[in-house]
């Protein structure tokens, strides 16, 4: 098993969304800058896992630390998933996986 560390403060994403104007007076949400930096750095960092297109089962073992006590862990994992998507990690039609915690 290889280890990927990844640096900087996780962002949940459902924290970082915004609404703005669109098409014929519509409204549309899109990230806001946090996330957006926040994904730039994971792309910038994950060099292991980049471009593996995982698609089948696997184990993610996953140490986050946070500043905080309310800290949004689910939000962040989906920001975690989401991020591996983007590298090219996992492939986007996975359907199942398996999350282990370690304490």
């Amino acid at each position: 098993m290889k280890t990927e560390v990844i640096h900087g403060q996780i962002i949940a994403k459902a924290n970082h969304y915004q609404a703005v104007p669109g098409k014929g007076g519509t409204k549309r949400i899109v990230k806001d800058e946090v996330i957006r930096a926040y994904e730039r750095t994971f792309m910038e960092q994950c060099k292991i896992y980049r471009n593996r297109h995982i698609s089948s089962r696997f184990r993610l073992f996953v140490k986050v630390f946070h500043r905080s006590i309310r800290f949004d862990l689910d939000n962040s994992l989906k920001t975690l998933l989401d991020c591996l998507q983007m590298v090219g990690a996992i492939d986007r039609k996975l359907k199942r996986f398996n999350i282990d915690s370690e304490y």
